[in-house]
């Protein structure tokens, strides 16, 4: 008998604990799943909740990474549509229970038995993984594997909320933030023909805004946000990527009627917006989860054909404790990138 395969993994023994490089047995995938050579994953800052052992249900010890883009190896019993060799993406939707109401109406991502590869299973810091084959979304032919790899959690993130806000092509868009989402956001927005406006701290970022496609810059540091939205006739949306409630509330006066600020970041302090400022104006507040396997699927097909592309910087595993440093850090400017060629 030969040997098993074995495969580089970068495990986290505890919570909060360092991240190293191991070695693990490939096993084979099992009814209803596949088995995926990773090409590329990409750090999210949703990692570190995972990493700290704050998401429900982890067990340590963790392998993470959420945003996994590579190539079918192997095929379990059930599996039908997905072939060895197709290329594919996974990203915070990692799996559902299937038969509750919100994944019989298309809403998995909101399942109370979500599956986040990283936290349920082992995630995508490695050279292979296996993965529920409803997870899987296919990826276009015009996209590397590490341009796929973002868009299976931020990409979708962002172009999942902007779809399917109240906003129609020519309407008045906001991203607030131009981090690893906001790039992106500016992106989309621009791509689906919003007249889009960027905001963000400094004089300095307006170049950045103007080349991802914005419009409109506004320098959150030198005027108020609501006042220079209201300027340019209200918003109809605004997307807030950024981790700061008192930046999103900032931006509601901005909104125009039946306007809605839709929350992609996860601020950990209150959101202060009086129930006038709502009333008012019929004006609306949501917050957005990502989306299941079809909507990064969507996602990445609207990428290839508009030329969307998140900023990487592409990072060996090996190096993954350092690519982690620099995403949490804020050295790494948008998006890093996991590679294992």
């Amino acid at each position: 008998m030969s040997p098993a395969a074995t495969h580089r993994r970068v495990e986290v023994a505890e919570p909060g604990g360092a991240m190293s490089l191991t070695t693990a047995e490939s096993r084979e995938p099992g009814p209803d799943e596949v088995r995926i050579a990773v090409e590329a994953c990409g750090v999210c800052h949703s990692d570190a909740l995972i990493t700290a052992g704050h998401l429900p249900g982890t067990s340590f010890p963790v392998v993470p990474g959420h945003e996994i883009a590579g190539r079918i190896d192997a095929v379990g019993e059930h599996v039908t549509g997905w072939s060895a060799g197709d290329r594919v993406a996974v990203g915070w939707y990692g799996g559902s229970c299937g038969h509750c109401d919100l994944c019989r109406t298309g809403d998995g991502v909101l399942c109370a038995e979500l599956r986040v590869p990283g936290a349920a299973y082992p995630g995508g810091y490695a050279d292979s993984v296996v993965v529920p084959a409803v997870a899987l979304a296919a990826v276009p032919d015009e996209l590397t594997s590490a341009e796929a790899a973002p868009l299976a959690c931020a990409g979708v993130t962002v172009y999942n909320a902007l779809r399917r806000s109240s906003a129609r092509p020519g309407d008045t868009v906001a991203v607030l933030g131009l981090g690893g989402l906001g790039h992106l956001g500016v992106q989309f927005a621009a791509a689906m023909g919003f007249d889009t406006v960027a905001i963000a701290r400094g004089a300095d970022k307006a170049p950045l805004a103007e080349k991802l496609g914005a419009r409109h810059y506004i320098d959150s540091t030198a005027e108020d946000p609501a006042r220079a939205l209201t300027a340019l006739g209200g918003a109809s949306v605004v997307l807030a990527t950024v981790t700061n409630g008192d930046a999103m509330a900032a931006t509601v006066d901005g909104l125009r009627p039946r306007g809605e600020l839709l929350v992609l970041g996860a601020a950990p302090e209150e959101l202060r917006v009086s129930p006038l400022q709502l009333v008012s104006a019929a004006r609306r507040i949501h917050g957005h989860a990502s989306g299941v396997a079809v909507d990064t699927q969507d996602t990445m097909r609207f990428a290839a054909q508009s030329g969307v592309r998140p900023w990487i910087e592409e990072v060996p595993l090996e190096r993954a404790a350092d690519a982690f440093d620099r995403m949490m850090s804020g050295a790494a400017r948008f998006r890093m990138v996991l590679t294992t060629g």
